[in-house]
């Protein structure tokens, strides 16, 4: 299948050129910057990039020639990096709780192209939100989750990961804080993505917490 836009991610120690030899790199191979963003880590010295780019008359990348340049890049600065289709459907899950503002979003970007996703499954810790998926076609998991039972329900998050080939785990509002045993299972596969206090304000209340603290303000 033709590739007509490509996403290049790396990390490296920080040193001056990056985003120079990167953007020459591209020029290089006739292709045109379509985003691009870039952070440097003062306290361990990283810097990270995130580039989109196509081909500037539209046609399709040579994603093969394309390894081989950033491959000579990297040996140059020692990035770790990771080069693909932009446009190729990740198989997702996505989490919640009880709160549908985030799943709704998500899956209505999903749905008129917005974001490049295969959503496989909605998973909650409560029943509440399967009328949602069902809305927009989606299989709903309920798999509760207690104090007892939270190694049990890890397993069987891992399980469906496995089944069905799942390459990004979403936390949209889902409101468990996960074990490091699964964090490290899905290292480099989950994204929590709604905003939160940690952290000062731990639990199940946090912005309660602050409010009683006097906290004026706050960053998400």
């Amino acid at each position: 299948m033709s590739v007509h836009r490509g996403v290049l991610l790396l990390f490296c120690p920080d040193a001056p050129g990056i985003v120079f030899a990167v953007s020459e790199l591209l020029v290089g191979e006739r292709c045109t910057i379509v985003q691009s963003q870039q952070f440097g880590s003062a306290i361990s010295g990283t810097f990270f990039m995130r580039v989109e780019f196509a081909h500037v008359d539209g046609s399709p990348l040579d994603l093969a020639a394309l390894r081989a340049a950033v491959a000579v890049l990297a040996d140059r600065f020692d990035m770790s990096w990771q080069l693909a289709d932009a446009d190729r459907r990740l198989r997702t899950v996505l989490m919640v709780s009880r709160f549908a503002h985030c799943l709704d979003d998500l899956l209505f970007r999903t749905e008129i192209g917005e974001l490049p996703l295969d959503v496989v499954a909605v998973v909650s810790n409560h029943p509440d939100l399967g009328r949602v998926a069902e809305r927009f076609g989606v299989p709903f998991r309920h798999i509760p989750v207690t104090r007892e039972t939270k190694a049990d329900a890890e397993a069987a998050l891992l399980d469906l990961v496995r089944d069905e080939g799942v390459e990004l785990v979403v936390l949209a509002r889902y409101m468990q804080i996960l074990s490091d045993a699964l964090c490290t299972r899905l290292a480099g596969r989950a994204i929590n993505i709604h905003h939160s206090m940690l952290p000062s304000f731990k639990g199940a209340k946090p912005y309660h917490q602050a409010h009683a603290r006097g906290v004026k303000f706050i960053g998400a």
